[in-house]
């Protein structure tokens, strides 16, 4: 459940900022793993994939970087860190 709310939100977020740059698709995203969010970068691309599907982010580009740090005030969290659009 906390996965299925985790990705709603950030679907929701690459959504507004594509809708802000007037996009016709939004052709990559990047996102920041902490240490303490149990996501691996396939395991994010997969449901990635999933909640894209049928949106205009269908089919971006997904790049993630994953951090060890666990002390970092952000550990638990997955950070959109940047959406690149198409007009």
């Amino acid at each position: 459940m906390h996965e299925h709310a985790l990705m709603a939100d950030l679907i929701g977020q690459i959504l507004k900022t594509a809708a802000r740059e007037h996009a016709r698709r939004v052709t990559a995203v990047s996102v920041r793993l902490g240490a303490l969010s149990h996501m691996t970068p396939d395991h994010f691309g997969e449901h990635f994939e999933q909640v894209a599907a049928g949106t205009i982010a269908e089919g971006a580009i997904l790049h993630t970087v994953t951090s060890d740090d666990i002390g970092d005030p952000h550990a638990a969290d997955v950070i959109l860190t940047d959406v690149e659009v198409e007009s």
